[in-house]
């Protein structure tokens, strides 16, 4: 496949056009993934996926991280999502050379809250393991704001505002995406910063739909203090052996002006219910609340 790492934009769309429409025709003979990566957005699923993506064993995607065929790309067909994965043959060799079967895997963050995602995903991939990454959902929200304004998917400067316009912003979009499933909610996607927050709503979903022991929560603030340990404790829940050290960088990190005071008490009260739910859940606090 052609490297197209470093060029424009249209070049780079025009690319991936042509190479999903080759890797139609070849969807019976490619794999489809054991695991996923999700999470709150602006949680670490970046930095997880490049740190995976360096096991000998694992095959990400051909195109891109996140193929978003089970929140907003499900009308597109199985053909059209196993053409993102590599061939067979490629597994094979792979197999070949370290000595265990490789694993393929995407990384979404939007499938961890997307209404419809987790029935998609059990539907499709019935043995799939499921990574969660969570992060302190005040910094989350705050990050996530900043992120959508960089990209253009935010039209409110003041993260503030934002908030304010939540609750009118998301008002009826689940039910509209339950009751017409080929329906993207823009402020679902985009919008939804405290929302997104209430972690122990999806994991409680999650684990009525795939069981607990498919799924494998990691909090990043841990990830990116110490990441060794989180990443082998991520290795063995895949069944993956050790194989060569971690080379861990954290990625997607934007700098931006401290959140104030009053509003930052503000989130942390309206997020601790949620948060109590969440520590109850995974049996310990989450470390932004010790």
């Amino acid at each position: 496949m052609v490297d197209t790492s470093s060029a424009p934009p249209a070049v780079k769309r025009a690319a991936q056009t042509l190479s999903v429409a080759a890797g139609r025709l070849t969807s019976p003979a490619r794999v489809l993934p054991g695991f996923l990566i999700t999470g709150g957005q602006r949680c670490g699923t970046t930095s997880m996926y490049r740190a995976l993506s360096a096991h000998p064993a694992v095959l990400k995607p051909v195109l891109h991280k996140g193929v978003h065929y089970f929140d907003t790309g499900y009308d597109h067909g199985p053909a059209w999502y196993r053409a993102h994965f590599p061939t067979r043959a490629a597994a094979w060799r792979v197999e070949r050379r370290v000595g265990v079967r490789p694993l393929a895997f995407e990384s979404a963050p939007y499938y961890l809250c997307h209404p419809l995602a987790a029935e998609r995903i059990a539907r499709d991939l019935p043995d799939v393991r499921l990574i969660i990454l969570l992060r302190d959902p005040v910094e989350r929200a705050y990050s996530a704001h900043a992120h959508e304004l960089a990209r253009g998917f935010e039209t409110e400067t003041s993260f503030e505002r934002a908030l304010e316009l939540e609750p009118e912003r998301l008002a009826g979009e689940v039910d509209k995406i339950i009751t017409d499933p080929s329906y993207n909610s823009h402020s679902h996607q985009h919008h939804a910063y405290v929302e997104r927050g209430h972690y122990v709503e999806y994991l409680e979903r999650l684990e009525k739909i795939f069981g607990r022991a498919r799924l494998h929560v990691v909090d990043s603030h841990e990830f990116f203090a110490d990441p060794g340990p989180v990443y082998d404790g991520v290795i063995d829940f895949l069944g993956l052996p050790h194989l060569g050290h971690l080379a861990f960088k954290r990625h997607n990190a934007r700098e931006r002006a401290p959140l104030s005071a009053a509003l930052r008490a503000r989130l942390t009260d309206h997020f601790e219910p949620y948060d109590a739910r969440l520590g109850e859940w995974l049996g310990r606090p989450p470390s932004w609340r010790t």
